[in-house]
Protein backbone atom coordinates (compact mmCIF):
# COMPACT_ATOMS: atom_id res chain seq x y z
CA UNK A 1 0.00 0.00 0.00
CA UNK A 2 1.26 3.46 -0.89
CA UNK A 3 1.87 5.85 2.01
CA UNK A 4 -0.12 8.92 0.90
CA UNK A 5 2.03 11.47 2.76
CA UNK A 6 5.22 9.99 1.32
CA UNK A 7 3.59 9.89 -2.12
CA UNK A 8 2.71 13.59 -1.99
CA UNK A 9 6.18 14.56 -0.69
CA UNK A 10 7.84 12.71 -3.56
CA UNK A 11 5.41 13.79 -6.21
CA UNK A 12 5.62 17.50 -5.41
CA UNK A 13 9.28 17.89 -4.41
CA UNK A 14 10.86 19.48 -7.47
CA UNK A 15 14.33 18.41 -8.55
CA UNK A 16 15.56 22.03 -8.41
CA UNK A 17 15.34 21.82 -4.59
CA UNK A 18 18.46 19.67 -4.72
CA UNK A 19 20.37 22.70 -5.92
CA UNK A 20 19.36 24.64 -2.82
CA UNK A 21 21.19 22.09 -0.66
CA UNK A 22 23.90 21.04 -3.12
CA UNK A 23 25.20 24.11 -4.92
CA UNK A 24 27.95 23.91 -7.52
CA UNK A 25 30.69 24.85 -5.03
CA UNK A 26 29.45 22.27 -2.52
CA UNK A 27 29.35 19.56 -5.19
CA UNK A 28 32.97 20.43 -5.94
CA UNK A 29 33.77 20.05 -2.23
CA UNK A 30 32.31 16.54 -2.34
CA UNK A 31 34.27 15.72 -5.51
CA UNK A 32 37.49 16.88 -3.84
CA UNK A 33 36.74 14.89 -0.68
CA UNK A 34 36.24 11.72 -2.73
CA UNK A 35 39.43 12.32 -4.74
CA UNK A 36 41.43 12.94 -1.53
CA UNK A 37 39.88 9.87 0.06
CA UNK A 38 40.96 7.65 -2.80
CA UNK A 39 44.57 8.76 -2.35
CA UNK A 40 44.50 6.97 1.02
CA UNK A 41 43.01 3.64 -0.07
CA UNK A 42 42.50 1.50 -3.14
CA UNK A 43 38.70 1.60 -2.85
CA UNK A 44 36.21 3.59 -4.86
CA UNK A 45 33.48 5.91 -3.54
CA UNK A 46 30.54 7.42 -5.41
CA UNK A 47 27.91 9.82 -4.11
CA UNK A 48 24.48 9.99 -5.73
CA UNK A 49 21.56 12.16 -4.74
CA UNK A 50 18.02 12.61 -5.96
CA UNK A 51 15.13 14.76 -4.85
CA UNK A 52 12.48 12.05 -5.04
CA UNK A 53 11.86 8.57 -6.33
CA UNK A 54 10.84 8.01 -9.92
CA UNK A 55 7.05 7.62 -10.15
CA UNK A 56 7.23 3.90 -11.01
CA UNK A 57 9.29 3.24 -7.85
CA UNK A 58 7.03 5.40 -5.74
CA UNK A 59 3.90 3.59 -6.94
CA UNK A 60 5.57 0.26 -6.26
CA UNK A 61 6.28 1.39 -2.67
CA UNK A 62 10.02 0.95 -3.10
CA UNK A 63 12.32 2.06 -0.31
CA UNK A 64 15.35 4.31 -0.56
CA UNK A 65 17.49 1.21 -0.01
CA UNK A 66 15.94 -0.57 -2.97
CA UNK A 67 16.50 2.49 -5.14
CA UNK A 68 20.11 2.75 -3.91
CA UNK A 69 20.71 -0.86 -4.96
CA UNK A 70 19.48 0.01 -8.47
CA UNK A 71 21.73 3.08 -8.59
CA UNK A 72 24.70 0.98 -7.39
CA UNK A 73 24.15 -1.29 -10.37
CA UNK A 74 23.43 1.50 -12.89
CA UNK A 75 26.64 3.30 -11.94
CA UNK A 76 28.55 0.00 -12.16
CA UNK A 77 30.05 0.47 -8.71
CA UNK A 78 30.38 -3.31 -8.48
CA UNK A 79 32.79 -3.21 -11.42
CA UNK A 80 36.05 -2.50 -9.55
CA UNK A 81 39.19 -4.58 -9.42
CA UNK A 82 39.01 -5.35 -5.69
CA UNK A 83 35.20 -5.37 -5.41
CA UNK A 84 35.41 -2.55 -2.89
CA UNK A 85 33.20 0.13 -4.37
CA UNK A 86 30.92 2.15 -2.07
CA UNK A 87 27.82 4.11 -2.97
CA UNK A 88 26.65 6.84 -0.63
CA UNK A 89 23.09 7.54 -1.75
CA UNK A 90 20.82 10.32 -0.48
CA UNK A 91 17.09 10.60 -1.10
CA UNK A 92 16.17 14.17 -0.18
CA UNK A 93 12.40 13.73 0.10
CA UNK A 94 12.86 11.01 2.75
CA UNK A 95 16.03 12.52 4.29
CA UNK A 96 17.40 9.01 3.93
CA UNK A 97 21.04 8.06 3.42
CA UNK A 98 21.85 4.56 2.24
CA UNK A 99 25.30 3.06 1.92
CA UNK A 100 25.69 0.18 -0.49
CA UNK A 101 29.02 -1.66 -0.53
CA UNK A 102 30.45 -4.26 -2.85
CA UNK A 103 31.21 -7.82 -1.78
CA UNK A 104 34.85 -7.10 -0.97
CA UNK A 105 33.64 -4.90 1.89
CA UNK A 106 30.66 -6.96 2.96
CA UNK A 107 33.11 -9.74 3.74
CA UNK A 108 35.09 -7.44 6.06
CA UNK A 109 32.42 -5.47 7.94
CA UNK A 110 29.14 -6.20 9.65
CA UNK A 111 26.23 -4.49 7.83
CA UNK A 112 25.45 -2.58 11.04
CA UNK A 113 28.68 -0.61 10.52
CA UNK A 114 27.34 0.84 7.28
CA UNK A 115 23.93 1.49 8.82
CA UNK A 116 25.56 3.36 11.70
CA UNK A 117 27.37 5.61 9.23
CA UNK A 118 24.11 6.32 7.37
CA UNK A 119 22.35 7.05 10.67
CA UNK A 120 25.11 9.48 11.63
CA UNK A 121 24.74 11.23 8.29
CA UNK A 122 20.98 11.51 8.76
CA UNK A 123 21.57 13.21 12.12
CA UNK A 124 23.40 16.01 10.29
CA UNK A 125 20.36 16.49 8.06
CA UNK A 126 18.24 17.44 11.06
CA UNK A 127 20.18 20.71 11.14
CA UNK A 128 20.07 21.03 7.31
CA UNK A 129 23.77 20.22 7.05
CA UNK A 130 23.46 18.01 3.98
CA UNK A 131 26.93 18.60 2.60
CA UNK A 132 28.46 18.16 6.05
CA UNK A 133 26.62 14.85 6.30
CA UNK A 134 28.10 13.66 3.01
CA UNK A 135 31.61 14.77 4.02
CA UNK A 136 31.33 12.92 7.35
CA UNK A 137 30.20 9.82 5.47
CA UNK A 138 33.12 10.05 3.04
CA UNK A 139 35.59 10.48 5.90
CA UNK A 140 34.23 7.48 7.79
CA UNK A 141 34.16 5.28 4.69
CA UNK A 142 37.74 6.38 3.98
CA UNK A 143 38.86 5.17 7.40
CA UNK A 144 37.19 1.80 6.90
CA UNK A 145 38.51 1.36 3.36
CA UNK A 146 42.05 2.19 4.51
CA UNK A 147 41.90 -0.61 7.07
CA UNK A 148 41.74 -3.35 4.45
CA UNK A 149 42.49 -1.70 1.14
CA UNK A 150 45.38 0.63 1.83
CA UNK A 151 46.92 2.13 -1.25
CA UNK A 152 50.23 0.64 -2.27
CA UNK A 153 51.80 2.51 -5.15
CA UNK A 154 49.95 4.05 -8.03
CA UNK A 155 46.50 2.84 -8.93
CA UNK A 156 43.89 4.00 -11.36
CA UNK A 157 40.75 5.87 -10.45
CA UNK A 158 38.20 3.32 -11.59
CA UNK A 159 35.07 5.40 -10.98
CA UNK A 160 34.39 9.09 -11.43
CA UNK A 161 34.63 11.21 -8.28
CA UNK A 162 31.91 13.72 -9.21
CA UNK A 163 28.55 13.45 -7.47
CA UNK A 164 25.68 12.07 -9.53
CA UNK A 165 22.46 14.07 -9.42
CA UNK A 166 19.61 11.82 -10.48
CA UNK A 167 16.46 13.21 -12.03
CA UNK A 168 13.69 11.24 -10.38
CA UNK A 169 10.85 12.51 -12.52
Amino acid sequence: MVNIIRFIKHLFLPDWRLHLHFKKQQLQQITTAIAESEKVHAGQIRFAVEASLPLRDLLAGRSARERALDVFSQLRIWDTEHNNGVLIYFLLSDNDFEIIVDRGLTAKFDPRVWQAIADSMETHCKSDDYVGAVLVGILTVTQLQARYFSRSGASTNELADEPVILDGH
